[in-house]
């Protein structure tokens, strides 16, 4: 198996130094096949910069951002963060993603200290799934085909996808809005909640745009397909870690105007619901750009 990049070195961001009124943080690079920055990478070096400005009391509880531009998969990001409130409970911050003076991305992030509260969620039943051992992973299915550029960026992914339903990289045997798949870092993840937080973020970028695509019956494999995320949004309900199975139940509610919507959650292996993310996504199909 191919080697993937290692996820916590990914969210390991350096201190540039620098100072103007906001706090300054480098990330590493991720190379893509198409050349541009995977947003996911983005996302999770956005929070891990965000929570390295805020107190060890506080956990990330939501993250709301935006893309505007493509990055260079090649490049280092720069995070410039921005201490927007400490209060007595909720801390709040402002990470924006440069390039070579340009803003890629712009997220709000916010973060509570430990409290009390009612609580409850909608209940799952996971007794009628299959287990997760039980499933193939992307790398037994698909690793004859790592010699492959466009298969390599699938196979070396730092998280061991299994899909419940069928996946859709080179076809699509169920067409509906909904999937499920369960997931986790392929290596040991041994970090704190602020990193799990990040590295959860970076890892649900990868799968938002399938209940879109496969309600419509077009496999990643589609000649000439792009796309792209436009915003994402993420909730962190409960702890929890990413190199424990984890089940991320998604759907795509509405498509349109060349842009798809999905919803994900996140369940532990005893159906507590952990996260919640919603993404809307821009997607180009052949013939009608």
């Amino acid at each position: 198996m191919t080697a993937a990049p290692d996820l916590l070195d990914m969210l390991s961001l350096l201190d540039s130094g620098a100072r103007t009124h906001e706090d300054i943080l480098t990330g590493p690079p991720l190379p893509t096949p198409h050349g541009r920055s995977f947003g996911g990478q983005v996302l999770g070096q956005a929070i891990a910069a965000a929570g390295a400005t805020v107190g060890e009391d506080r956990e990330i509880h939501s993250m709301h951002g935006y893309f505007l531009r493509p990055g260079d998969s090649e490049d280092r990001m720069t995070f410039e963060v921005a201490r927007l409130h400490d209060g007595r409970s909720f801390s709040t911050r402002r990470v924006q993603a440069y390039q070579r003076g340009e803003v890629l991305m712009s997220m709000i992030s916010s973060f509570q200290t430990d409290d009390d509260g009612v609580e409850h969620q909608q209940p799952i039943d996971l007794s009628d799934l299959p287990d997760p051992e039980s499933l193939p992973s992307v790398w037994e299915k698909y690793g004859h085909l790592a010699g492959n550029g466009r298969a390599s960026w699938v196979l070396n992914r730092p998280f061991d996808f299994r899909y419940v339903e069928s996946d859709i990289i080179l076809e699509v045997a169920e067409r509906t809005h909904r999937q499920r798949v369960w997931m986790r870092s392929r290596d040991a993840f041994d970090a704190s909640p602020l990193l799990n937080a990040a590295a959860l973020a970076f890892g649900s970028d990868y799968l938002l745009l399938e209940p879109v695509t496969r309600k419509h019956g077009i496999p990643w494999a589609t000649p000439g397909m792009r796309g792209a995320s436009l915003d994402h949004a993420m909730w962190f309900h409960r702890p929890f870690r990413v190199d424990e199975w984890l089940l991320y139940e998604l759907d795509s509610p509405t498509a349109q105007g060349g842009r798809g919507m999905a919803h994900g959650r996140f369940y532990d292996r005893e159906g507590r619901l952990v996260a919640s993310v919603a993404q809307e996504s821009m997607i180009r199909l052949p013939g009608r750009d």
